[in-house]
């Protein structure tokens, strides 16, 4: 047994050395070209990102021109060090390099899904990744990574290593190092750093674009700052009162207006690059981007979104606004501006609005329009704007009413959508189906709205949708139904001028174009809209073919106005980043309607064959064959009424009472689309009462006509009963004696006694009477009893007799 372990031991000891050997070899070959550090810092060696607008002259934005200011370890504060280590690698002067323990569970991780997702890099390891191999993302590089690591311990003390990386470290927006980080993002040397900044610096390393001050991210930085501050305490390097203090202290980031253009849309494509290549080959790959982005339309789009935001705030307690510029027929987005200035902090102005959640009001009607419109109605079909109460899905009543309290009665859907009115609205996203409209919405690019959580208000703009989207959609009314995905990109290129990737239309048909040539007919109709807007409104522009919708949310939060001529969509959002700003009387075609207006003019006059042309017109459009639906108000009735009673006449109604009359009944459009509905009554009952205030009321109905008449019935017809003469009796002299009686219902009203056809007697009682029969011829007669009640039902009773 001793002699086995022994063997083994002996077995175990040869495989170490062998190791060893092998690990030092692996790490003289991997270190023997390891460049001086120092020189490293000294040098350039990466290529700026460059990105243009659409014609490729105009430099919207470098990346990777780096900005560098080595400072001696010494000219470092001592905070910046200690956040650096709490954010990065807590156990950097512990460990020799590497940290083994986080290196097996990033290798786990990486075994576990088959890829390297998870790093477990020290700060050394991160500065020979950054400055000393190449970014591709392999397991050999990896242990290369490692075996560097270890040696540049050897070699250099840790204060060095710490030296090294805090001035190599990129931090964003081309700044490398933590002196170039301090005076781009606060315009101040490192060694003036407070601790608050500090602990934002160190926080940028781990996502710089991301987290970068001059993008829209600051929430999610300043929670990695609050993180870092507990962790320098938690480490002992500060008290827990400074931690808290420095968690209050306000962030001032010092930003140069010259340092880009068109910022929010270039920041949209700097994260799309870094996502798609990777932050290294972004920042130091000197790729070529040309964009969809029109420096013409870019810079008058940033014009009007200032002023009228400027007024608006002034006006309206309204200081935002936000615009996006589409060609509808390629999706190419040609303008966008987030916000009314990128570098006002004051106002948020770093969010990108178009990208971000807002209830579209108004403007999402047309969407539901057109989902009902392809369902065979049309502009010109009938709907009544009447104060309606609804069930919802979750069987909750809802009555919505029109944005100034008023109802307007029978009107056409060109009308009621021209005129913005919210209950026939309500009424069309009924009669379309909500399921049926998100997935139209979701087909037109929407893809926010969650079924779950929205009913029939989402046509007022009870769901939140972003404003590129929306200008998305409504680029596929203006494209005659194809839908184009946003695209920003034309080309991306690499520094040997190789295509990484070009644009290529996606185009998708979601809608005929005679549905959209309706909807367009419709919001290009000034005169439908004029009641509500007035005839000289910020929706219409004289000469031009313009197609506009507004959106205003109940509480004036969000304003709109969405439109498209034949060849450029946009759409203009105004409003305020918080809700802590209550904005006051801001309908949409006023605080968003201008800036719309004058873009769409710049565009028109300026480039009339890019932006301009004629609508085309609309496409013959089959109609259900139905009341209301085909924009006749009501169905013509025929019916046979009783004169007397003035009911339905029946089978016993004299012939003579009996006259013919039309009427037209009247109904909700639910009544003749879906009879059965378990809502109609709640359409039908407002209809009935706008019926009976109308001057003409008489000559409509809300329903026919069920009563019949009761009088003229065969229980009612009288009964006559003729005594004398007996039939066939021969009768001698020149008069008869007639004896009958006449039972009625109803008095009599006339008795009439007639020999072979001749009216001889006029009666009003029943009894005997003395007929002439003087002038009859020898032969057969026939006598004839005829009686009339008041309710003019007749019966008559013949007896024959003969004349010698």
């Amino acid at each position: 047994m001793f002699r086995l372990i022994k063997k083994i031991v002996g077995i175990l000891a040869v495989l170490l050395f062998i190791g060893v050997v092998l690990l030092t070899a692996a790490a003289l070959y991997y270190a023997k070209d390891l460049p001086d550090p120092q020189q490293i810092l000294k040098g350039g060696f990466s290529e700026s990102t460059k990105i243009y607008d659409r014609t490729g002259d105009v430099l919207l934005y470098q990346i990777g021109e780096e900005r560098r200011n080595v400072v001696d370890i010494n000219q470092i504060p001592q905070q910046v060090k200690w956040a650096t280590i709490v954010a990065e690698d807590e156990g950097f002067y512990r460990h020799p390099g590497i940290d083994v323990l986080a290196i097996l569970r990033s290798l786990w991780n990486d075994l576990r899904h088959q890829a390297l997702v998870q790093g477990g890099s020290t700060i050394t390891q991160q500065f020979v990744k950054n400055a000393l191999l190449s970014p591709e993302k392999t397991f050999s590089r990896k242990v290369r990574e490692i075996i560097l690591s270890l040696w540049l311990e050897v070699k250099y003390s840790k204060d060095d290593i710490l030296s090294f990386y805090l001035n190599q470290i990129p931090y964003g927006s081309n700044a490398y190092g933590i002196e170039s980080a301090a005076r781009t993002f606060y315009g101040k040397s490192a060694q003036d750093l407070t601790l608050a900044e500090s602990a934002t610096l160190a926080a940028l390393p781990q996502r710089p674009s991301y987290l970068s001050p001059l993008g829209e991210h600051l929430d999610d930085l300043k929670a990695r700052k609050d993180y870092i501050l507990d962790g320098m305490a938690r480490n002992g390097y500060i008290t827990s009162d400074q931690a808290k203090e420095a968690k209050t202290e306000p962030l001032k980031f010092h930003t140069s207006p010259g340092a880009l253009l068109a910022p929010h849309f270039v920041i949209y494509i700097k994260d799309y690059l870094e996502k798609t290549y990777g932050v290294d080959a972004v920042e130091r790959g000197g790729l070529k981007v040309i964009t969809t982005l029109d420096w013409r339309l870019q810079q008058k789009a940033e014009e009007f979104v200032l002023d009228q935001a400027k007024k608006n705030e002034k006006a309206h307690r309204m200081n935002n606004a936000a615009l996006v510029a589409m060609d509808p027929h390629t999706g190419q987005v040609l303008s966008m501006v987030g916000s009314r200035d990128w570098f006002d902090d004051g106002i948020d102005g770093k969010v990108n609005v178009a990208l971000r959640l807002r209830q579209p009001g108004s403007s999402f009607k047309p969407i539901a329009y057109a989902k009902l419109f392809q369902q065979g109605f049309g502009p010109q079909s009938l709907i009544f704007d009447l104060p309606t109460t609804f069930f919802t899905r979750a069987r909750q009543l809802y009555a919505p009413r029109d944005f100034d309290g008023k109802t307007r009665g029978l009107l056409t859907l060109r009308e009621a959508l021209g005129q913005s009115l919210n209950i026939p609205a309500v009424k069309v996203l009924y009669l379309a189906g909500v399921d049926n409209v998100i997935t139209m919405a979701r087909q037109m690019g929407i893809g926010t709205i969650n079924p779950d959580r929205v009913d029939l208000a989402l046509v007022l703009g009870g769901a939140e949708v972003r404003l590129l989207d929306l200008t998305g959609a409504y680029s596929v009314l203006a494209s005659e139904g194809v839908y184009n995905p946003p695209a920003f990109i034309l080309s991306t290129q690499d520094k040997n001028g190789a295509i990484l990737e070009e644009f290529a239309a996606k185009p998708k048909h979601v809608l005929d174009p005679e549905i959209t040539r309706l909807v367009t007919g419709v919001l290009s109709d000034n005169t439908a809209r004029a009641p509500i807007f007035g005839v000289s409104n910020p929706l219409s522009i004289p000469g031009i073919d313009v197609a506009a919708k507004t959106g205003t949310t109940t509480d004036f939060r969000d304003g709109w106005t969405m439109g498209y001529t034949p060849g450029l969509v946009v759409g203009v959002w105004a409003g305020n980043n918080t809700d802590k700003i209550k904005p006051v009387q801001a309908e949409g075609a006023y605080v968003a309607g201008p800036i719309w207006n004058k873009l769409m003019q710049f565009a028109v006059h300026n480039f009339p064959r890019e932006f301009g042309g004629s609508f085309p017109a609309p496409l013959p459009h089959r109609l259900l064959d139905l009341p209301m639906v085909n924009g006749t108000l009501a169905s013509d009735r025929l019916v046979k009424i009783d004169k007397f009673s003035g009911k339905l006449a029946t089978d016993a109604t004299p012939p003579d009472l009996i006259e013919q009359h039309s009427y037209k009944e009247v109904h909700s459009l639910l009544y003749y689309v879906r009879p059965d509905d378990p809502q109609l009554d709640a359409w039908e009952a407002p209809v009935k009462t706008w019926l009976l205030s109308r001057p003409d009321s008489l000559l409509y109905a809300t329903s026919r006509p069920t009563e019949y008449d009761s009088t003229h019935a065969s229980g009612n017809v009288p009964v006559i009963s003729i005594s004398g003469p007996s039939s066939g009796q021969e009768v001698t002299g020149d008069t008869i004696q007639v004896t009958f009686t006449a039972k009625t219902v109803f008095p009599i009203k006339q008795i009439e006694i007639s020999t072979d056809d001749n009216l001889v007697k006029t009666l009003t009682e029943e009894g005997t009477v003395s007929i002439p029969i003087s002038s009859l011829a020898s032969g057969s007669h026939t006598l004839t009893v005829k009686v009339f009640d008041e309710a003019l039902n007749t019966a008559m009773k013949n007896v024959t007799f003969t004349k010698p």
